[in-house]
C-alpha cells in the first residue's frame, strides 16, 4: 500500500509574482498549480493507493473561483483514475463564522468519488485497491467546537487554548483506541507539534498556534502519522510510529529561502501485524521557486558602494529567484548608492521583493521598502518586511513577531464574538 503524503499547498499565494501575460494568472499561482500537477502526475503514474493532503488547500478561507477550479480540475484526475484523496481541514480552510462552510466542504456536498474531507476529529476508513485503510484525522480545530461558550466564559486566551489542547489530546487517545488493529492507520494532522523547526518568519500563521506533544499523536495503534501546518519538512519520530511534516510544495517567504520543498511516499505492508507494516519511506524533492538574499556590508570609506553590490549579486544564482537586497553602508555612502543599477543587475530575477538599506551606525539606521514591494501585503508579510532590513537579535524579532500574532488573533476574536 503506497500512499502519497503532502501538505500546506496554499492556492492563493501571490505575492512575489506578477501576471503572466498568456494565462492571466499569477505566475506565483502557476509556480503552485504546477508543484501540485507533479504531485498528481506522480500519483497516477507510480501506482499510488491514496493521496493526502494535510491541511490548507488555500491560502485564504474565501478562494475565488478560478483558484477552486484549478485546484478541483487537479482532484477530477485522480477521481477518474480511482485514486482515493483525503483533504483534511487546516487553518487556512476554516471560515471566520461558525455557521460558515470551509473552503473544501464543497468536494463532501458534491459527493465526489474517490474523496473525502476529513472536517471532524474522527476515524474515517478509505477504500483503496490495496485494501482498506484507516485515518484518524485531526483537522485544525475549531474553538466552538471543543469549548461552549460558558466554558470559555472568563478564560484567556492562552487558558483556551490549553483547554483545547489538552481536549484534544484525550479525544486522539479515545479515537486510537476505537481503531481496528487488523487494518493499517494512521493519522493525518494539521497542528504544531512541540518540538518542531518553524521559520523565523511566520506571515502564513492565522493566529495562535495549538501545540501538542509527539506522544500525543504517535499512538502504538498507528502505521504513520502525517502532519501540516509547518512548511519545512522535517521527520520528529522515526518509528513506532514515523511522524513526519511534509513540507509546503512552495516556498512562501524568505523564511523557507534554504529548506527542500516536496512531499512524502509512504509504503505500509497490510498483511503485517500493528506496528510493523512501514516497509518504506521517501520523501521527493520538488524544483520549487528559489529565495534568494543578498547581505551586504559596505565598509567605511568605499568610494564605489554600488560596484561593491554588484560583485555581491554577481555571486548569487538570481536568475527566475525571488530576491532581497539588503545593504549595511555609512550614511555618506547612501547617495553614492545607484538604486537602478541594482535592478539592472536583477533583471533575470523572478521577482524583486525590496531592496533595502540600512546606514550604521544603527542610531541612524532606517529601513526603506518599495512602494512596489508592499503592494498586497498582509500585516504579518509587511512586518516581516520591515524587520528584514533591522539588525535585531533572533530571539527579540521573535517576540515581536508573537505579539503581533496576539494583537491579531485578539481582533480575530472580538470579532468573531462570544465562543
Amino acid at each position: 500500500m503506497r500512499i502519497l503524503h503532502f501538505s500546506d499547498l496554499h492556492i492563493g499565494v501571490e505575492n512575489y509574482g506578477r501576471i503572466d501575460p498568456q494565462t492571466g494568472l499569477s505566475t506565483r499561482l502557476i509556480d503552485f498549480l504546477s508543484s501540485l500537477d507533479q504531485v498528481v502526475e506522480y500519483a497516477l503514474t507510480e501506482d499510488v493507493d491514496l493521496v493526502l493532503l494535510a491541511g490548507d488547500a488555500y491560502k485564504g478561507r474565501d478562494p475565488s473561483q478560478t483558484h477552486q477550479r484549478e485546484f478541483a480540475t487537479r482532484l477530477a484526475r485522480l477521481s477518474h483514475a480511482g485514486i482515493p484523496a483525503f483533504l483534511l481541514v487546516g487553518n487556512h480552510d476554516l471560515p471566520s463564522a461558525v455557521s460558515r462552510a470551509t473552503a473544501v466542504e464543497i468536494f463532501s456536498t458534491l459527493e465526489v468519488p474517490h474523496l473525502t474531507v476529513g472536517d471532524n476529529l474522527q476515524n474515517y476508513t478509505i477504500q483503496t485497491k490495496s485494501g482498506p485503510l484507516q485515518i484518524l484525522a485531526v483537522p485544525w480545530p475549531r474553538r466552538s467546537g471543543i469549548l461552549s461558550r460558558e466554558e470559555s466564559r472568563g478564560l484567556t486566551i492562552l487558558e483556551v487554548r490549553d483547554e483545547i489542547q489538552d481536549r484534544m489530546t484525550a479525544a486522539i487517545g479515545r479515537r486510537a483506541g476505537e481503531l481496528d488493529a487488523d487494518i493499517p492507520a494512521l493519522l493525518a494532522g494539521h497542528v504544531t507539534v512541540n518540538g518542531a523547526t518553524v521559520g523565523t518568519e511566520r506571515s502564513m500563521m492565522l493566529g495562535q498556534d495549538h501545540v501538542l506533544l509527539a506522544g500525543a499523536l504517535g499512538r502504538p495503534q498507528l502505521d504513520y502519522v502525517a502532519l501540516g501546518h509547518i512548511h519545512k519538512h522535517q521527520v520528529l519520530r522515526w518509528d513506532n510510529p514515523m511522524i513526519t511534516y511534509s513540507g509546503s510544495l512552495q516556498r512562501v517567504d524568505f523564511s523557507e529561502e534554504n529548506d527542500e520543498k516536496g512531499f512524502c511516499l509512504i509504503e505500509l505492508d497490510p498483511a503485517a501485524p500493528q506496528g510493523r507494516r512501514m516497509t518504506d519511506f521517501s520523501f521527493h524533492k520538488l524544483n520549487a521557486r528559489s529565495f534568494v538574499t543578498v547581505d551586504v556590508t559596505v565598509p567605511a570609506g568605499e568610494q564605489d558602494p554600488t560596484g561593491v553590490v554588484l560583485k555581491a549579486i554577481a555571486r548569487k544564482e538570481v536568475a527566475d529567484a525571488v530576491v532581497r537586497v539588503r545593504v549595511t553602508l555609512p550614511p555618506e555612502a547612501e547617495s553614492h548608492l545607484r538604486e537602478s543599477d541594482l535592478r539592472d543587475a536583477l533583471r533575470s530575477a523572478h521577482y524583486v521583493a525590496a531592496i533595502n538599506r540600512e546606514t550604521t551606525p544603527m542610531a541612524s539606521g532606517r529601513t526603506r521598502l518599495s512602494a512596489e514591494a508592499a503592494q498586497g501585503l498582509e500585516p504579518m508579510q509587511a512586518l516581516n518586511l520591515y524587520l528584514d532590513g533591522r539588525n535585531m537579535e533572533q530571539e527579540r524579532r521573535e517576540k515581536i513577531l508573537r505579539r503581533a500574532e496576539e494583537l491579531l488573533e485578539e481582533e480575530r476574536a472580538d470579532a468573531l464574538g462570544p465562543g
